[in-house]
């Protein structure tokens, strides 16, 4: 299974009174979500994207031509073992690609590639791409191996 771990891009900050999840991206962001998208296409063609419900991941996403399903639970301050059984119970066939948010991305980073939530950055509009081996569910620990391997980091800047 790949994993693709993708954050959304350049956001502006909250207005007074204005809820986080309607923050828009700036238009650097439009560009790095533009970016990203293009070669997140040229990778996968065909992939499952989960988009966490603020406006910003789904401008993020929205440049890409697949079909985006949201995701409640990629919501800002998500909490990544919610997310890491709900991708383990969805079972999807190909490649996953969530859009969603710090710390949560970062933290889910972590739990996969060595078993237990850690404080990982994952920079704005980037990505993180993971693969799986075996079935997602082994962590590491006692001297067994993730099945999880790091494939790719990319930044927008680096496209």
């Amino acid at each position: 299974m790949d994993l693709i771990l993708w954050r959304h891009a350049e956001a502006h900050p909250a207005e007074p009174g204005q809820s986080d999840l309607d923050r828009c991206l700036t238009d650097e962001g439009l560009r790095q979500a533009e970016r990203m998208a293009a070669w997140l296409s040229r990778q996968f063609p065909a992939a499952t994207l989960w988009v966490s419900p603020a406006e910003r991941t789904r401008q993020t996403a929205a440049p890409w031509d697949l079909p985006k399903h949201i995701a409640p639970m990629l919501a800002p301050n998500a909490l990544a073992p919610n997310v890491h059984r709900a991708v383990l119970e969805a079972h999807v066939k190909g490649p996953l690609v969530l859009v969603g948010h710090q710390p949560t991305l970062g933290q889910l980073a972590a739990l996969w590639m060595c078993g237990h939530v850690q404080s990982w950055s994952v920079e704005k509009g980037a990505i993180w791409w993971l693969r799986c081996e075996g079935d997602g569910e082994a962590a590491a620990g006692e001297g067994r191996r993730t099945p999880w391997t790091l494939q790719a980091v990319r930044t927008p800047d680096q496209l």
